[in-house]
């Protein structure tokens, strides 16, 4: 609606009228359907090639999967209905999917094939279906995805349609009460150019331009079409008329008109849950009772004919069978559809379908089709599975993607994952301000979510700051072939890698290019939707904990999400007893990864006034690379000279890495030298620094994407906070005693938290818990100086690494 939309009754009716107007072309004329036909190619499609051009409207992004990066096609992503139905992950599948559809519509060999799209319980193939039909849809509405079948009157043409010589005007009615003047589409949405003779089919496709979406030129009438148009023929032909064809096809007889592509319209789904006879089922049935009104001499008259089979409602376009293992009957009688492209109503009276057949199923299917296996060639489903082409939908084994599904899941968010190439989204808690909701990790983010309780009163519940994270990451775990790790990785370490691509070991980094993936992961493990249940229960209740002043009970924290997750597992049916001991046994390394988040997230929020500006930063970087430099006079510009006693300032005050005792006034010392060319300088590389050009700045370079760099700035850390805040107390963190430095850096930092996504309450929570885990080990944090850590400099478990960004 628009914003001058009157909000009365009146209003409302004139935005409808104006969405209507804009799904459907008016009726126009055969010939004018012609010419459309030649200017926009897509009108006239094969079912197939319309199914192509739908998808390939909306482009294609890049992201990345199982470490690689892939073209995907944006029409997956549910864009048509705000991304609510996208099909999260499976893009490899996806892709395998178009590219069946273009064999098909250009006719290289894949016309007979029917496409199927297998995988387990909730993978996504029921998301894939809404997809296709929300997009076919919206692409239908549109000009250039507009969508054309005919409609017939025959009235003014002599005697009734197909009857025994009734009285009355002709009519197409079923039965005697039509109204003469009143209009009959095609029951399948037959292709307007069936309606021309097959040689002149051709030559309209000859004279269409371009091949990406052949037109659909092999198609005859439907039989309730060629009832309407044998009858016209036989009047005007004992008429004398000349131009037979013009007179049968004249604007009073025939027009075509645009319907929108749905359910019933051009797309036939199959349910588990219908039956009937296999011709029912597929193409329809005769209704008897109209058969005797009709009395069409001894023949069975398409006019009562039911066409409500899923074969007929997906004339045009799609026809989906969904649980195909519960119609395993059928797959056989299909067969033949994509080869001879025809089915039977009855034995004399056929029907040319045109249609792309997809079969979804889980995984049982396979076990039926291969019941017969053994027997070789004389396997009767071995033609069955020749036309068959797999694609098998599998669990997500992207952390991010999978905690987006959990989110849509449990409160119907619907965003879509960034592209290869965008802004990485920021966690949204830990470092810097709160962004706005869509520029969150979904799995660090918080989630608010009213339930109704006994009384009918609403109360709102909050999912803490990667709580979502634990249930998703706990369930990508799951999924891992631990017999089958890559390399020397650990499941943490081989979701990490699934998810960006390269896992960091020190100085070193681990990328899918060094490793052989398992090619099981994914076929197993924790589905989102136990993951959603498991969340839904805690949501329900309130836990037992209390606050004097924050409503602590209203929170569901990573812990009560990963304890409900593991103790359900041996109760939930779905899973066999070596999975369920084999699924719990994996709950600790994924807690113990989620304490390191919380822990970064208050660590962070502690020395959040003591954090080191990019500015700062960059400066200091241009002066080391300056300091190092041997000889800048041979270079084709002549480069600042460096300030040692910034260099030295930064050093000792903000990093706080070195003392007086490390320099010689202010030359760097051997241990100074050596922290400046290894830590600093070879996350740039001296390569980069001396074929710069003229422009070159430090601040063309994303310093926080050097991991050397990264490790340098944000080695946020126990031995920082003890340093900055040596009267700070873990073990009074809970009731701290007033006019205390800890009762002043715990109200600074749950401050700073809930600017970052948390709620008090959750703040609460998760900063208890860090410094219950702090207090045992804070009398041996050594806060002499910062960065003594070791070989590696990099992060440890007590914070600073972010091995999710």
């Amino acid at each position: 609606m628009s914003d001058r939309t009157r909000n009365d009754g009146d209003g409302f009716l004139d935005a409808a009228d104006e969405v209507l107007r804009g799904a459907y072309d008016p009726p126009m004329s055969l010939a004018a359907y012609v010419d459309r036909v030649l200017e926009n190619p897509t009108a006239a499609a094969s079912g197939a090639g319309y199914l192509l051009a739908a998808v390939e409207s909306y482009g294609t992004r890049e992201v990345r999967e199982r470490g690689e990066t892939l073209d995907r096609y944006r029409f997956f992503d549910d864009p048509a209905n705000d991304g609510e139905h996208a099909v999260l992950g499976n893009t490899r599948a996806l892709n395998g999917f178009v590219d069946d559809l273009r064999a098909a519509a250009t006719g290289r060999g894949g016309d007979e094939t029917i496409v199927w799209v297998d995988g387990p319980t909730a993978t996504g193939k029921s998301e894939f279906k809404r997809c296709l039909i929300n997009g076919l849809r919206a692409f239908s509405k549109t000009d250039a995805g507009r969508r054309y079948t005919v409609e017939w009157n025959v009235a003014g043409a002599g005697g009734g349609v197909g009857g025994g010589g009734g009285a009355g005007a002709a009519s197409l009615s079923y039965g005697d009460g039509g109204d003469a003047g009143e209009w009959y589409r095609s029951p399948v949405q037959s292709h307007p150019l069936s309606v021309f003779p097959e040689a002149v089919r051709e030559s309209i496709a000859d004279a269409v331009d371009g091949d990406a979406y052949p037109i659909a030129a092999d198609v005859e009438l439907d039989p309730f079409s060629r009832e309407a148009y044998d009858h016209l023929e036989s009047t005007y032909r004992e008429r004398g008329r000349r131009d037979l064809f013009s007179a049968i096809t004249d604007r009073d007889h025939l027009r075509v008109t645009s319907y929108v592509v749905d359910v019933g319209s051009g797309i036939g789904v199959l349910h588990a849950e219908d039956d009937g006879t296999a011709k029912e089922r597929l193409v329809g049935s005769w209704m008897g009772g109209m058969l005797r009104e009709l009395d069409s001499r001894g023949r069975k008259n398409p006019q009562a004919f039911s066409y409500d089979g899923v074969l007929s409602q997906g004339n045009g376009v799609a026809t989906v069978v969904e649980d195909a293992s519960q119609h395993a009957d059928l797959l056989r009688r299909l067969l033949n559809v994509p080869d001879e492209r025809r089915v039977k109503l009855d034995k004399g009276i056929g029907m040319d379908v045109d249609t792309q057949l997809i079969v979804i199923s889980n995984p049982d299917l396979d076990a039926e089709l291969d019941r017969h296996a053994e027997r070789g060639d004389a396997d009767p489903l071995k033609a069955l599975k020749r036309r068959l082409s797999k694609h098998e939908f599998r669990y997500l084994t992207n952390r991010r993607l999978e905690a987006r599904l959990l989110r849509r899941e449990i409160a119907g968010a619907t965003a879509v994952e960034e592209s290869v190439g965008e802004p990485a989204e920021p966690t949204g808690v830990g470092r810097g301000s709160g962004p706005a909701e869509g520029d969150r990790d979904p799995g660090a983010a918080p989630l608010s979510i009213e339930v109704r309780e006994s009384d009918g009163s609403l109360v709102e519940r909050e999912l803490a700051p990667h709580a979502v994270g634990a249930a998703a990451l706990y369930a990508v775990v799951t999924r891992l072939d631990a017999e089958d790790s890559p390399g020397d990785l650990d499941l943490i370490e081989t979701a990490e890698l699934y998810e960006t691509g390269e896992v960091r070991r020190g100085d070193d980094a681990v990328t899918v290019d060094d490793v052989a993936l398992a090619e099981g992961d994914g076929r197993n493990g924790i589905p989102v939707t136990y993951a959603r249940d498991a969340v839904a229960d805690l949501l329900a209740t309130t836990a037992d904990r209390s606050h004097p002043d924050l409503p602590v009970e209203r929170v569901v924290t990573p812990t009560d999400v990963l304890d409900a997750m593991a103790e359900g597992l041996a109760d939930a049916p779905l899973f066999s007893r070596a999975e369920a001991a084999e699924f719990e046994g994996r709950r600790s390394p994924v807690a113990e990864r989620i304490r390191e988040r919380q822990r970064e997230d208050v660590v962070d929020a502690i020395l959040a006034e003591e954090t080191v500006p990019t500015e700062t930063v960059a400066e200091y970087v241009e002066h080391v690379y300056a300091w190092d430099e041997d000889d800048p006079t041979d270079r084709e510009r002549e480069d600042a000279a460096p300030d040692p006693l910034a260099m030295k300032v930064f050093e000792t005050e903000t990093l706080g890495r070195f003392d007086e005792s490390d320099y010689r006034g202010t030359d760097p010392g051997r241990d100074v030298e050596r922290f400046r060319r290894e830590r600093v300088i070879r996350g740039l590389t001296r390569y980069a620094w001396r074929n710069r050009g003229e422009e070159f700045s430090v601040d063309d370079v994303e310093l926080a994407e050097v991991p050397e760099l990264k490790a340098v700035i944000d080695a946020n850390d126990l031995a920082d906070v003890k340093r900055r805040f040596p009267d700070l107390d873990p073990a009074a963190w809970a009731d701290p005693p007033a006019d205390t430095e800890t009762e002043r850096v715990k109200a600074d930092t749950i401050d700073r938290l809930c600017e970052r996504g948390y709620s008090r309450a959750s703040a609460e929570l998760t900063s208890r818990a860090v410094m219950e885990d702090v207090r045992e080990e804070w009398p041996d944090v050594d806060a002499g100086r910062a960065g003594d850590d070791g070989d590696d400099g990099g992060a440890d478990r007590n914070g600073g690494g972010d091995p999710w960004d």
